[in-house]
């Protein structure tokens, strides 16, 4: 990759320190920022020549870095990305880009009118299995889209700063969104909260869209195990992406439901495994946002990607505040 920018991690704690690593391993990891000293020199001993630093102002200061990677827990996104786009730097924000839309717009508006990159790290769309998944959607492989549901669930990390819904559905937001190619028009969502009060550690979300598409969202990190499985149901075949499989990663089954003389006979002709570059999928992300740095072009998960995922989210919650009511997604950011 020609003029690789150098770019500064922000976060170098759970997830953060897996983008040290592949920014590292692209060659343009210039600077670590972390607040917590020690978890800083323990990343700059894994990266001599890289400089550490424990002030975002110094980052934000710095000519020599064109672009800043956050990854601080999602309650101070907004802050972060804000001040790096008006230090003039590109930015790469892990998910959720803000906790509320209204801020997330801003954000979008901020990085438009400063001419400046706004990636979202949704690293789902970035999975060589999802990319070959979406083209046989649009291709029509799998017929007309019936419904979608994933199961997104673990036993932790359990967060404070945010629920489970905003903590782990925002990769299957932005996957059904692409796949169904539209905002859903209705959400539903229920919960409970186990461990901590006001903290929803279970969630169903589920999305209407126009045309009659539909698709369930199931996240927990209270599950004996762990489990990221989406199915995808078409009018001809239907797909499987399952992630925490060795193999087999991603399967097509020809089967489904004709009716013969009145009556629904299940068809069942066969199943093919899908093969698929086995890169890692936070590499291909981190590429892309260096190529986007280079060639000035819009990234796959760009703000109008992390303002839908925002307007999902949102209705969701509103639906969990409210009992579990359905919320129309278009009244998201109309509030006056």
């Amino acid at each position: 990759m020609n003029n690789v920018a150098q770019v500064a991690v922000i976060g170098s704690g759970y997830w953060g320190k897996n983008l040290v690593r592949n920014f590292a391993s692209l060659n343009a990891l210039g600077t670590i920022c972390d607040s917590d000293e020690v978890q800083l020199n323990n990343q700059l001993r894994l990266y001599p020549g890289v400089r550490g630093t424990t002030s975002f102002e110094q980052v934000l200061e710095d000519p020599a870095l064109g672009a800043i990677v956050i990854a601080t827990p999602a309650a101070r996104h907004y802050e972060h990305v804000g001040l790096a786009l008006r230090a003039g730097k590109d930015v790469f924000c892990e998910k959720p880009l803000a906790l509320h839309y209204t801020a997330g717009r801003e954000l979008a508006d901020l990085a438009a009118s400063e001419g400046r990159i706004l990636m979202v790290g949704h690293v789902l769309e970035y999975h060589p299995a999802v990319v070959l998944l979406k083209n046989l959607v649009r291709e029509g492989e799998l017929g007309a889209l019936r419904y979608i549901y994933s199961n997104r669930l673990n036993l932790g990390k359990v967060r404070t700063e945010e629920n489970i819904l905003w903590s782990f559905a925002p990769h299957d937001i932005s996957v059904i969104c692409t796949l169904a190619d539209s905002l859903p028009i209705v959400v539903s969502a229920s919960g409970g909260s186990y461990l901590q009060a006001d903290v929803c550690d279970v969630t169903v979300s589920n999305l209407q869209f126009d045309g009659g598409v539909r698709a369930h969202i199931f996240v927990s990190w209270l599950h004996p195990y762990k489990e990221q499985r989406m199915v995808v149901i078409g009018d001809r075949k239907m797909a499987v992406f399952d992630d925490t499989a060795v193999d087999a990663k991603l399967r097509v089954y020809d089967k489904g439901i004709e009716w013969r003389l009145g009556q629904p006979i299940p068809r069942q002709t066969g199943e093919t495994t899908l093969f698929f570059d086995q890169s890692e999928p936070l590499r291909l992300e981190c590429e892309h946002f260096l190529d986007c740095i280079h060639t000035r072009r819009e990234p796959t998960t760009n703000s109008d990607n992390a303002l839908r995922v925002l307007k999902v989210l949102e209705a969701s919650q509103a639906s969990l505040d409210r009992g579990g009511i359905p919320i129309a997604v278009s009244s998201i950011g109309t509030e006056t």
